[in-house]
């Protein structure tokens, strides 16, 4: 995943580092708000399947993203 990959596509259970994240203002502002920024590691938890919510750990916190936004934060496995 050297090129990045959006965190729904990641392997469960890994560290990843944020590259990215497409979208606007109010989008980063709110994940800004929940830890997750450009150059952050975050572990993703679980997913769950049809869409459903991605959930990541950060610094100790487990949070629930939603499919929307998790499509839009580019990752690339921690090394």
């Amino acid at each position: 995943m050297s090129d990045g990959n959006p965190l729904v596509k990641a392997e469960t259970g890994k560290g990843y580092r944020v590259v990215k994240i497409i979208g606007g203002y109010g989008m980063i502002r709110k994940l800004n708000l929940l830890g997750i920024r450009e150059g952050r590691i975050i572990k993703k938890i679980s997913s769950q399947p049809l869409r459903g919510p991605v959930v990541v750990e950060i610094g100790g916190s487990q949070i629930a993203i939603g499919y929307g936004m998790a499509i839009r934060i580019i990752v690339e496995a921690e090394s």
